[in-house]
């Protein structure tokens, strides 16, 4: 196996990271209007997030980070040929931490409401669109003029002595981010239920 396989495998392993852990949360946003028939029980369903939904981005962030790194061509070339995608994908994500935020600031009705909306609309577009970017292996971008021009693992990869050098950081330093991933679940495990939600929204 090459460096190239290698850190592909790597990137895919840190998205599914994501994938796993924030798809949890996408999928409590998604259904937070239809599961939540009283304020009550929505603020229950959010405290089952509330402590790791930031954490869990952190996911995608590393994975960022190591394609800017290992495919800095892949890299340029997805934010220009996915902006659209990536731009509707990016201001769900912000929308969604704000309406985590700003939900409880007041009691009206309406106003949670409004916010509960929010948080399944920031959970619902990145779902469809994460799927659009990232499902074309070996490639990593078509070429609409010229399959010849298509930009792979191979040629939008870093030099080899790049990747050897990051493979030896990566192999250190991903243990330690799985080991503080687990703690943070452990530690928050007896902090998640409806007696929590009730005392954390008074």
């Amino acid at each position: 196996m090459n460096l190239n396989i290698l850190w592909f495998i790597l990137i895919v392993v840190l998205f599914l990271g994501f994938f796993f852990l924030e798809g949890f949360d996408f999928s409590v946003g998604m259904l937070l209007p239809f599961l939540g028939k009283t304020d009550e029980e929505r603020r229950t369903i959010i405290s089952t997030i509330g402590p790791f939904w930031d954490g869990n981005e952190v996911w995608l962030l590393t994975a960022g980070g190591a394609m800017f790194a290992a495919f800095p061509n892949w890299y340029a070339t997805m934010f220009s040929g996915f902006y659209l995608a990536l731009l509707l994908m990016l201001v769900a994500l912000i929308v969604r931490g704000v309406a985590f935020e700003f939900r409880n600031r007041d009691s009206r009705p309406a106003w949670r409401s409004f916010w509960d909306w929010m948080i399944f609309v920031g959970s619902l577009l990145p779902g469809l669109l994460w799927g659009v970017a990232l499902a074309l292996f070996p490639n990593v971008m078509i070429s609409s003029l010229n399959p010849a021009w298509n930009l792979t693992i191979y040629n939008a990869s870093s030099s080899p002595y790049t990747l050897t050098v990051m493979s030896i950081i990566a192999l250190t330093l991903v243990p330690f981010v799985l080991a503080y991933q687990a703690w943070n679940y452990w530690i928050f495990r007896k902090h998640v239920g409806h007696h929590s939600a009730v005392i954390a929204h008074e």
